[in-house]
């Protein structure tokens, strides 16, 4: 079984696009029906727009504790709010609250109070999803707006995803990760055996490009570069391929600028499969055969504990 995870080191580069085609044409070759698909950009987790995956199975994923006061034993004395370091207590005309967004957790209000009128509390801050999708299961999820732990949220999701690639014995699981280098991103990619970054022809999207190789590099996951909308701006794809042959980073293909591509957006469909003869699809299709004899190939990367799991099947 093997991971690949799409990256970008930036956000609105055509990273979900790409994956979406790459689920669509996997149904149609070698890996039909060997697929688990994850959507691990969970502060934002649109590949469902375009797979339309049906949910199975939903639950709600719990992040770290809050303070909670119980109006009825406080005295309203003040000392909790004096020891809160976060400004997260704050009076209102009722009397002392607790803002669970500026909370952190610390509980040094709760040691505090003389009444022991606070407690910790587990809050709900997302969901998890499983999903059948057109392409194949979907093990996606949500983070609530305001909210921490997506990188915990993102791990839950790959564990789950590689999982039943393991139970199933299913040859691929294709991540749709996190744009970015922040935490997210790192448990997208641990364990991940390759790395496509999708990147975009500009002065942002080659500097984030240069951060995002730098974290694989960190990490020891393996990686490819496609140019997305590279006609748009040919002196930067070719500043992009130059940074990439200096490093000894592979390139594996220009997408070109093509209207299909938000057409299908629109659809709800993989551009590969709305306009199979667009040119965008047809790009596509070359960078997804040139990603799987790399696939084919690489070497593993760092495990996790999936690969326990595997080794003691």
């Amino acid at each position: 079984m093997k991971q690949l995870v799409i990256l970008s080191g930036k956000g609105g580069t055509g990273k979900t696009s790409v994956t979406a085609a790459f689920a669509h044409l996997a149904s149609l070759g070698p890996f039909a029906a060997q697929v688990i698909l994850a959507d691990a950009d969970v502060d934002a987790a649109n590949l469902e727009l375009v797979l339309r995956p049906e949910p199975l199975d939903i639950e709600p994923f719990r992040g770290g504790p809050v303070a909670v006061i119980d109006d009825d034993r406080c005295v309203q004395c003040g000392d909790c709010e004096s020891v809160c370091r976060f400004d997260a207590i704050v009076e209102t005309d009722a009397g002392w609250a607790v803002d669970p967004i500026a909370c952190e957790g610390c509980a040094a209000c709760v040691h505090q109070c003389p009444t022991e009128s606070i407690a910790m509390q587990e809050q709900t801050v997302g969901e998890y999803i499983y999903s059948d999708s057109c392409y194949g299961p979907l093990h996606h999820a949500h983070l609530y707006p305001g909210q921490e732990s997506s990188g915990k949220l993102v791990t839950q999701v790959r564990q789950r995803a590689s999982r039943q690639a393991i139970d199933e014995q299913r040859r691929l699981v294709l991540i749709d990760g996190p744009p970015g280098i922040g935490c997210p991103v790192i448990a997208a990619v641990s364990g991940a055996d390759l790395a496509l970054l999708v990147t975009e022809p500009t002065v942002a999207g080659i500097h984030d490009l240069r951060r995002a190789l730098q974290t694989l590099q960190h990490f020891g996951v393996p990686a490819l570069v496609c140019i997305n909308k590279a006609d748009v701006y040919p002196v930067g794809a070719r500043e992009v391929e130059a940074y990439c042959r200096a490093n000894r980073i592979d390139g594996v293909g220009r997408i070109p600028f093509d209207p299909a591509v938000p057409g299908a957006m629109v659809a709800g469909e993989a551009v590969t499969a709305y306009r199979p003869d667009a040119p965008a699809s047809l790009a596509l299709s070359d960078v997804w055969e040139r990603v799987v004899a790399v696939l084919s190939v690489a070497a593993a990367g760092p495990r996790d504990d999936c690969d326990d799991q595997r080794r003691h099947a």
